[in-house]
């Protein structure tokens, strides 16, 4: 049996029944791709479903307001991918008479769209003849044909490419590529991988060499820049202070509690004189500290700290970004992850 005739008959017994796979809708299909990179699939669907609900369609998305689209992200990360999609989708309405492009070429020119998503999009829903390289797929194809080159590398990933364009299945690409997306995902994992079941176990290089562990080969990213970020929470009288971020760096134009930012950790002394730089009126009565909350990002490590604080009075004389919003509706903000998180562990 050649490999496709493999895949496809292992697919046709395991695959799972997910909600993308029930449409071949182009915009229902590109929202579930873009939710699901960089998410666990338990994690994701739920937000695939309330995405949908609340944005039917693509013009539903580009009419929406940014902080509507950024709330329902909220929890997720990656923020850039919720705010490139609408701007996606106001170009489509304003560009393409509401239509999404019915190819690749058409599809990459979207911002935010990448050469996987594409791929997918075009063969799933339009039947063309695409390889969707995503993580899961260039790990299985490394470790078939063994790839000594680092995958993550210019000539890694034309040799992954290549291979993956060799091996499509051309009369069925869409379900061919969610064959190769599964097969990755389930037995082809990146820890742990299922060999002793694998179906192509006596085809694969890194299985008969006994190098499972070594391949995919990657050359390593820099490592993460550590920061501490002491955020100050405070209350009076059953109202709190946010500040909107602004249009760039990390969680741009997302809510958060006034902050410091800091390359080393702070005492609570130094943390309690801190307050006077954001809040110079009353006297201030320091109510909770935080334990340090770590919180990857893929290019620094921060180190969080919320200082909860009661005020007899919010001062009127605040910061432009600032604003005072009731503590029962912090919730109606988009805030990054981080925050959100903390919110759901305490009470303010």
């Amino acid at each position: 049996m050649k490999f496709g005739g493999i895949i496809l008959e292992w697919y046709k017994k395991n695959k799972r029944e997910l909600p993308m796979r029930q449409t071949r809708d182009p915009y229902r299909t590109w929202v579930a791709e873009v939710i699901l990179q960089q998410t666990r699939m338990d994690q994701g669907l739920p937000y695939l479903e309330r995405f949908l609900k609340a944005f039917p369609d693509v013009s539903a998305l580009a009419a929406a307001r940014e902080e509507e689209v950024l709330k329902l992200w909220q929890g997720l990360g990656y923020y850039s991918r919720a705010r490139n999609m609408q701007a996606s989708a106001r170009q489509v309405v304003e560009q393409m008479e509401g239509l999404m492009p019915a190819d690749y070429q058409g599809l990459l020119a979207l911002k935010g769209v990448g050469k996987y998503t594409a791929a997918a999009i075009a063969s799933w829903c339009y039947g063309e003849p695409k390889a969707a390289v995503d993580g899961n797929v260039s790990r299985l194809i490394a470790r078939l044909f063994g790839i000594e080159e680092a995958i993550n590398s210019p000539a890694g990933e034309k040799r992954v490419y290549a291979l993956a364009g060799d091996l499509l299945d051309r009369s069925d690409p869409g379900q061919h590529n969610q064959a190769m997306i599964e097969f990755g995902a389930l037995l082809c994992t990146p820890l742990s991988p299922r060999c002793e079941v694998c179906p192509l176990a006596a085809h694969c290089f890194a299985c008969l060499s006994g190098k499972v562990d070594e391949f995919p080969k990657k050359i390593a990213g820099k490592k993460p820049v550590p920061s501490w970020f002491y955020f100050y929470v405070m209350t009076s009288r059953g109202e709190t202070i946010l500040e909107k971020r602004g249009n760039s760096g990390i969680w741009r134009s997302l809510y958060q509690f006034p902050m410091t930012e800091y390359g080393a950790p702070r005492s609570e002394a130094e943390m309690v004189e801190d307050i006077h730089e954001f809040y110079s009126g009353e006297q201030v009565h320091v109510t909770g500290l935080s334990t340090p909350i770590r919180h990857q990002l893929s290019h620094r490590t921060i180190f969080a700290r919320f200082i909860h604080v009661e005020l007899p009075s919010l001062s009127s004389k605040l910061p432009a970004e600032w604003i005072i919003v009731p503590v029962d509706q912090i919730d109606e903000y988009p805030v990054p992850r981080l925050i959100h998180r903390y919110l759901e562990s305490v009470k303010i």
